[in-house]
């Protein structure tokens, strides 16, 4: 399952052209860095699979159905868990972000620490590429962590000195 959710995530990330903002490179570094970190705290198969497809619903044309004929229920739960349920009609990034955090919050423990898992990986990126939006992105991401409390309790730590 995570060999082939690791071949579906970089075909579907490479099928829209999509790459890292500031790196250039292909996009599914990305979510193989999350599922690396995940795998790190023991991460069930099921969540490292999760972890690589984390973004294609939200990124690509794939459906949460086509996820769940390829992958079974349990991944695609995760991957619906772990896709922001804000649109841009919904108001302003606050706003969104607050939708956002809520769903975070309702996630069972397995999402949330994927999650925890995202959001180590994007920070990385964006503290080292883009200082000027690190200041708004660390203050979205100290309110996240306030609320994932059933996450993994190492990457939870690892976070938030991360986000400071």
């Amino acid at each position: 399952t995570v060999e082939r959710a690791r071949i579906f995530a970089t075909a579907a990330h490479a099928a829209v052209g999509q790459t890292r903002k500031y790196t250039g490179e292909p996009y599914v570094v990305h979510p193989i860095e999350v599922s690396e970190i995940v795998a790190s705290v023991g991460g069930t198969d099921a969540m490292v699979a999760a972890a690589l497809l984390h973004d294609v619903l939200e990124d690509t044309g794939v459906t949460f159905d086509v996820l769940e004929t390829e992958f079974g229920s349990e991944v695609a739960e995760l991957v619906l868990w772990l896709t922001d349920v804000s649109k841009p009609e919904d108001g302003n990034r606050s706003t969104r972000k607050a939708l956002d955090r809520q769903h975070s919050a309702a996630a069972p423990a397995e999402a949330q620490t994927i999650k925890v898992a995202d959001l180590i990986s994007n920070t990385r990126s964006i503290v080292a590429h883009d200082p000027g939006f690190a200041k708004l992105y660390l203050e979205e991401k100290r309110m996240l962590l306030e609320v994932l409390t059933k996450a993994d309790p190492t990457l939870l730590n690892q976070a938030k000195e991360q986000v400071g």
